[in-house]
């Protein structure tokens, strides 16, 4: 799998799991709700918050009248991202957006942003993938209603530029998505097809999708945050709140421990109780110095600090070498 760069950390099979907070709209076009926000998803343990950028008039058609209104009391403008970028770097956390056209992207790239994410609807949109894959930035390409021919045909746009650093999230666009058309499979799958860094965007209700997700080798992973699932918009209610997305950093995290080395040996919290559980050669009667060893006058229980049983048939035969009491563990010593 190839190696991907994003906000100074190597994404590959060895990383840990890149964990992005989906502000996306739920500041409801409040840069206080977004600074909030930000600060709650510090406070969890996420590497990223991400936003969405557009201008409502190039991303919904006025036709659509009650649509493009409720967009629009949820679009920020160039200086309300200048100052989010700001706040989120003096807290220490990466931001990045998701721009919707042209002039979005060229609002953004003025904030030297280390990423940029490519959203499921633009998936298509060849002329503005390239339009990105020009920048020579990072790109983080979702995949949601997609199929492998559409995510090669975006991927050779983007290399047609000069740009290899890619991942790609599989995702459900659907919201809420069912968990039985989650489909976590299609993270191996979508290595295998490209040798790239893959991630989940995870629109279920559940926590437990994004950490089985992270466990079934999705290294990015990004889920809608909100502070609360009952304020008014559009995406509150598929989002994670803030004891939601604890528990899914948290369960990543563990889960990262868990997984530790492939290499079988006894770890340092077995090394004690090895002695107590492990078992040894006792004798079962008592044994006269220079009587023989035999299987009917040794009985094998714990601990494991003596003889060890696999060494049985190395002792039967063999004389005591002094007497040797009822329960007493035989050493090599003991024995002639």
């Amino acid at each position: 799998m190839k190696e991907v760069e994003i906000a100074g950390k190597l994404i590959n099979e060895d990383s840990s799991t890149f964990i992005i907070a989906e502000i996306g709209v739920n500041h409801n076009g409040s840069v206080d709700v977004a600074k909030q926000l930000i600060d709650a998803a510090k406070n969890i343990g996420v590497d990223a918050v991400k936003f969405q950028t557009f201008i409502t008039e190039n991303l919904v058609s006025k036709s659509q009248k009650e649509f493009y209104e409720m967009v629009k009391k949820l679009e920020l403008g160039k200086e309300d991202f200048r100052e989010l970028t700001q706040y989120a770097r003096k807290k220490g956390i990466t931001f990045f957006s998701t721009p919707t056209d042209e002039k979005s992207l060229d609002l953004l790239e003025e904030f030297n942003l280390p990423f940029f994410k490519i959203a499921s609807g633009d998936l298509t949109h060849i002329p503005f993938i390239k339009y990105v894959a020009e920048k020579k930035t990072p790109i983080i390409l979702s995949t949601g209603m997609g199929n492998l021919c559409e995510i090669e045909e975006a991927l050779n746009t983007i290399y047609s530029m000069g740009n290899y650093e890619v991942i790609l999230m599989h995702c459900v666009s659907s919201y809420p998505a069912p968990i039985g058309e989650v489909n976590l499979n299609v993270i191996n799958a979508l290595k295998e097809a490209f040798n790239l860094p893959v991630g989940f965007s995870d629109h279920t209700q559940s926590s437990l999708t994004s950490i089985l997700a992270a466990t079934m080798g999705a290294k990015v992973i990004e889920k809608h945050f909100t502070l609360d699932k009952n304020m008014d918009g559009p995406d509150h209610k598929a989002s994670a709140d803030v004891n939601d997305f604890k528990e899914i950093v948290d369960g990543i995290r563990a889960m990262e421990q868990m997984k530790g080395s492939p290499i079988k040996k006894m770890v340092e919290s077995e090394k004690e109780i090895r002695i107590n559980y492990r078992k040894s050669i006792f004798a079962k009667e008592k044994i006269l110095s220079g009587a023989t060893i035999t299987n009917a006058n040794v009985t094998i229980k714990r601990p494991g600090n003596g003889i060890q049983p696999k060494y049985l048939n190395l002792i039967v035969g063999k004389k005591a070498k002094k007497d040797l009491l009822p329960d007493e563990i035989i050493d090599w010593g003991s024995i002639l």
